[in-house]
């Protein structure tokens, strides 16, 4: 898996390493964090291309944020294309949370996905939910779910 910072920077280490050496370095520095991982998607005709994000909140003091995307031609419909989204944040949460746990650092996994009925998404809602709650991880759903609905989303091309 390729990844590479907002500036464009590619990350060079595998990302558990690159993940434990931000932690190691702003807790250093006197930082208390909080990490996020959040997935958005974009359809442009054939093809579906994905951006993980995992961002790392620096209390009071901003934040930076490590980035993956991908494309397939794989067509989906709107309630896949959301339970996909969650399985891409819930497997970067998976293998990076004994590190979180390790150094006591708060991790929240965010879905895409409104909670207004009104919205095409909110047919996922339910197994998303139970998805991520499921394996042990805190859950947020728009508009509390920053890191998917506006981070993730400003880097899916």
């Amino acid at each position: 898996m390729l990844w590479r910072k907002f500036n464009g920077e590619r990350i060079q280490l595998p990302i558990k390493e690159e993940v434990k050496q931000a932690i190691i370095r702003e807790t250093q520095k006197g930082f208390h964090l909080k990490v996020c991982i959040g997935t958005d998607s974009q359809v442009k005709g054939p093809e579906t291309e994905f951006a993980t994000v995992i961002v790392f909140l620096r209390e009071g003091h901003g934040g930076f944020m490590f980035i993956h995307n991908e494309k397939t031609r794989k067509q989906y419909s709107i309630k896949e294309r959301m339970l996909v989204e969650v399985a891409k944040s819930i497997e970067i949460a998976y293998e990076l949370c004994d590190l979180f746990t390790q150094y006591d650092v708060d991790m929240e996994v965010h879905a895409d996905i409104n909670t207004n009925p009104h919205f095409k998404s909110n047919e996922a809602l339910r197994e998303a939910m139970g998805y991520i709650l499921g394996m042990g991880f805190a859950f947020k759903a728009k508009p509390e779910a920053f890191a998917s609905s506006s981070c993730a989303n400003k880097v899916v091309n």
